[in-house]
């Protein structure tokens, strides 16, 4: 936790329950609405155990487990539920089934891991609202596989076990480590914790969601630091220099605020400890009269703008203030 006048002291982190890290894609929204559906859904099973007894019709055999998911596919009941399916069976589609029990013990198998995660993502769910107060760093991220779950639990370890982090005893929101009981309960955690989060890292991946673009204009709006961290270099580029809205304006002050966008973990390591030690370090550049940009050297990222268009400028202070606009 920072603050103007220098580093306040932490005790030791509050530490959320671990869940094994080939496990945590378990207790994604996906897996919960296979392993858990509404009242109006049935789970995974029934889609599967209907795919096996058409293949058993058809003369039955030995069949790849990716092949009777494909089948349960073409079930209209479940053709608009392809992502679950696929999210909960993505280790065994390389596997060969050769009988119902086999299937079924393969399919309780993965349950059975997620009726333990599951809990465990719940229950820190709750430490982090204990201290959502204290909340340091927020991770927004998008995970659509096991993989993208395992890639965001090295990233933070990587990131928040580093010697020139770990002494400042962080407590950071690890989305690999928590679930939310509903969909609209997960939006309002999200939105609460970037509240409370003093500084927003955003992962940057291919294909990026609504949500977590939100999460990074929540913060930009509050005046936060927001790190953008990824290797797809054009979309940094585009973060950095092209796109107009990568700078938004505190809604308290009016204040143009830029997120940094690197795609290197030492430099994300580094911005950390900078902001974390009150040592950030700026460039002022003087572009033309009246025209300045706030540069933070080491992602080369604009943080603040002021601009040199005279009306634009005015017209910007006379109005943005008055009281009768920010009324509600």
């Amino acid at each position: 936790m920072y603050d103007p006048d220098g580093l306040i002291a932490r005790g030791e982190p509050i530490s959320p329950a671990q869940i094994p890290r080939d496990d945590r894609y378990l207790i994604g929204e996906l897996a919960c609405k296979s392993f858990e559906p509404s009242d109006q859904d049935k789970d995974a099973w029934f889609a599967l155990y209907g795919a096996w007894v058409e293949h058993r019709n058809r003369g039955g055999g030995r069949i790849m487990y990716r092949e009777l998911l494909d089948s349960a596919r073409l079930n209209p009941e479940f053709s608009s539920r392809q992502m679950e399916l696929t999210f909960i069976s993505e280790e065994l589609l390389d596997e060969v089934i050769e009988d119902e029990d086999q299937l079924k013990g393969k399919y309780d198998a993965v349950k059975g891991r997620f009726d333990q995660a599951r809990p465990t993502a719940l229950g820190n769910t709750e430490l982090y609202l204990s201290m959502v107060e204290d909340l340091d760093v927020y991770v927004a991220t998008s995970m659509r596989n096991r993989e993208q779950f395992r890639q965001m639990a090295t990233f933070c370890d990587s990131i928040f076990s580093h010697p020139s982090i770990r002494h400042y005893n962080l407590r950071y929101f690890d989305p690999t480590l928590a679930a939310a009981r509903g969909h609209e309960d997960k939006g309002l955690i999200e939105c609460l914790m970037v509240k409370c989060a003093k500084v927003l890292i955003y992962m940057v991946g291919a294909g990026d969601s609504y949500g977590k673009d939100v999460e990074a204009g929540m913060a930009l709006s509050q005046g936060k630091p927001v790190i953008f961290f990824g290797d797809a270099e054009q979309r940094l580029k585009i973060f950095q220099d092209v796109h107009p809205l990568s700078r938004l304006v505190d809604f308290r002050t009016g204040v143009p605020v830029g997120l940094m966008a690197t795609s290197s973990l030492q430099d994300v390591i580094l911005l950390l400890h900078r902001i974390f030690g009150n040592q950030m370090r700026y460039r002022l550049e003087h572009k033309r009269k009246g025209y300045f940009r706030l540069i933070e050297p080491l992602s080369q990222s604009v943080v603040r703008v002021q601009t040199d268009d005279k009306r634009l400028r005015e017209t910007f202070w006379n109005v943005y203030h008055r009281a009768d606009l920010n009324a509600s």
